[in-house]
């Protein structure tokens, strides 16, 4: 699409009143918000606007610079009293946050910055070189879009996602990726998914468990890549960059830039988690607090708008089996007469796909609870 068509979608989303076609429109130009960002747009399209009553309840959360749990994982190789520190550690973040950092992780440098660089090399392309990955179809494999929620949400963000969706046949092909980032995404998906599986054995030992039970349970093995590009916004303080939400996994490895943007609500304040130098954020999701029969914390957390930008982040999330279906619940060792199930069975496919026919900000974690 050239720079005239973007105008004129812009012109369009500013100028009709009727949300679904200001939508449609949006969705149907294939640019995403890099599109209207190239256009030239100055304000923010209505469909981008949080409601006043929104903005206004937001006055009671407060916001604070708390120190974030950073975790160094050069301990567990380091004999039995510093991996023992490393996992309570663990335990109290997992247990009192639901989000920490963790440091030496074993991920190189040279990889976290090339598929930052390759993420940001993709959402810039030309706009008529990334259509052919444009839909709104989450069984697609490689898939770019905007706003994953765009048609439930009440407001759209600011916001384009680049997905490699390792949900069902667990691995990619190669020449199924743009070029300009696939050697990156290829190596930067087999370093995530052993990092994962680290950090189960290292949660399930937290536990009080075996060290296997999370990884037996096969918590790893559905992932689902999102390489997001949030533009430099025009009115940060009228939209966010991702809604306020709990993630839909049992785990989530994050990679940010330096931008920063991400906060974790806790306490009833957003906390800002501090982009860390070489670090990856970590959290955990809906499936491991049910799993874990409310002994971890599946915390709220959102990204904000900034007029500085692109800023990129990298996020992985783990989800367990979906196909054939596996029945997950909470964990028989962490229930007991004195601590008794809280959350009913459940089928990973089926809490997926109610959180993609909802809103992003509608929790699902209330409608298991017994």
């Amino acid at each position: 699409m050239d720079n005239s068509s973007a105008k004129d979608i812009a012109n369009h989303l500013a100028a009709d009143g009727d949300r679904f076609k200001e939508l449609k429109a949006f969705d149907d130009s294939k640019a995403g918000v890099k599109g209207l960002v190239d256009a030239g747009v100055k304000s923010l399209p209505k469909i981008f606007i949080r409601p006043p009553e929104e903005l206004l309840e937001e006055l009671n959360l407060g916001r604070s610079q708390t120190e974030f749990p950073v975790i160094d994982l050069s301990g567990i190789q380091s004999g039995p009293d510093q991996r023992k520190s490393v996992v309570d550690t663990l335990r109290r973040a997992s247990e009192e946050w639901g989000f920490f950092q963790v440091a030496n992780h074993g991920i190189p440098a040279k990889l976290l910055n090339g598929i930052v660089h390759g993420t940001c090399e993709f959402h810039e392309l030309d706009a008529e070189l990334k259509e052919k990955y444009y839909s709104r179809d989450l069984s697609r494999v490689v898939r770019y879009s905007s706003n994953i929620d765009l048609y439930q949400s009440n407001v759209a963000t600011w916001r384009d996602t680049l997905t490699i969706n390792l949900m069902t046949t667990y691995q990619v092909e190669p020449d199924e990726l743009p070029e300009v980032c696939r050697n990156a995404v290829m190596d930067y998906i087999d370093h995530v998914t052993k990092l994962g599986e680290t950090l189960f054995e290292l949660l399930s030992e937290a536990l009080g468990l075996k060290l296997d039970d999370l990884n037996a349970m096969e918590c790893a093995k559905a992932r689902n890549f999102v390489l997001h590009y949030y533009p430099a916004c025009p009115e940060p303080d009228k939209t966010l960059g991702t809604r306020r939400h709990t993630d839909p996994s049992f785990l989530t490895i994050l990679l940010q830039d330096q931008i920063g943007g991400l906060q974790v609500l806790r306490d009833n304040q957003w906390i800002d988690v501090p982009p860390v130098p070489g670090s990856l954020v970590v959290n955990i999701g809906d499936l491991l607090q049910i799993v874990s029969n409310d002994k971890y914390k599946s915390a709220e957390h959102r990204v904000l708008a900034n007029r500085i930008g692109p800023r990129i982040s990298i996020a992985c999330f783990f989800s367990g089996v979906i196909a054939p279906p596996k029945i997950y619940s909470p964990i028989k060792e962490l229930v007991s007469e004195e601590c008794p199930a809280l959350y009913k069975e459940f089928q990973v496919g089926e809490y997926l796909k109610n959180f993609y026919s909802n809103s992003l900000d509608n929790s699902r974690l209330q409608k298991l609870k017994i």
